[in-house]
C-alpha cells in the first residue's frame, strides 16, 4: 500500500470533501493547491516507489492536520501551542503511525478497530493490535503490516459508507 493510497482511501472511508482536504493539509502545515490535491488524489502505478507522489512527511503532515480538524490544536501549561510530531522515520513506521493518528484524530478505541477489522472480515486479538499500536522502542512492539491499515481502512469504508460499497461491489 502507497502513500498515496492511504489518503485515497482514508477520504473515502470519512467522506472528506476536497476542499476540506486542502483545510486538513494546511493544519498539518502544508499549503496545497486544487491541482496539487488532484494529483495526490490520483492513484499511482503499482509499480512505482511508495512515497512517488506522497512523501512521508506529506502523508504525516495530512495525518495530523486530520487530528487538528478533529480535536483541535494541542496547547502546552503556557499556553502556546504544541506543534505535531512527526514519527514517522522509516517506511516500517508509516502504517503504525498512521493507525495511531487515525485512532486519536477520530477518537477511536481498540475495539473500534476490531471491530472495523471484524467488518473487513479479519480477526485478531486484542493483544496482537496492541502490538501494533505500542511504541517503536517498546520490547513487544510490532510493525504493521499493510494487512492491517488496508482492512482497518476497508472496514470503515464499509461501516460508514454502506450503500457505496454495496453499489461498487456490483
Amino acid at each position: 500500500m502507497n502513500n498515496n493510497d492511504i489518503i485515497i482511501r482514508l477520504r473515502y472511508a470519512l467522506n472528506i470533501k476536497k476542499e476540506d482536504m486542502l483545510k486538513v493539509f494546511e493544519l498539518g502545515g502544508i499549503t496545497m493547491t486544487e491541482a496539487q490535491l488532484s494529483e495526490v488524489l490520483t492513484k499511482q502505478a503499482p509499480d512505482v516507489a511508495r512515497d512517488a507522489k506522497v512523501s512521508m512527511q506529506t502523508l504525516e503532515a495530512f495525518m495530523n492536520g486530520l487530528i487538528i480538524s478533529q480535536r483541535g490544536q494541542k496547547f502546552g501549561a503556557d499556553l502556546k501551542p504544541i506543534p505535531p510530531t512527526f514519527d514517522m522515520a522509516k517506511e516500517e513506521d508509516i502504517n503504525n503511525v498512521v493507525m495511531k493518528k487515525l485512532k486519536i484524530a477520530m477518537s477511536y478505541t481498540s475495539e473500534d478497530y476490531i471491530s472495523f477489522l471484524k467488518t473487513a472480515g479479519v480477526t485478531i486479538s486484542n493483544n496482537e493490535l496492541s502490538a501494533v499500536l505500542r511504541r517503536p522502542d517498546h520490547r513487544n512492539y510490532k510493525p504493521a503490516g499493510d494487512r492491517y491499515l488496508r482492512n482497518i481502512l476497508k472496514g470503515m469504508a464499509m461501516t460508514y459508507r454502506p450503500e457505496a460499497v454495496k453499489k461498487s461491489a456490483r
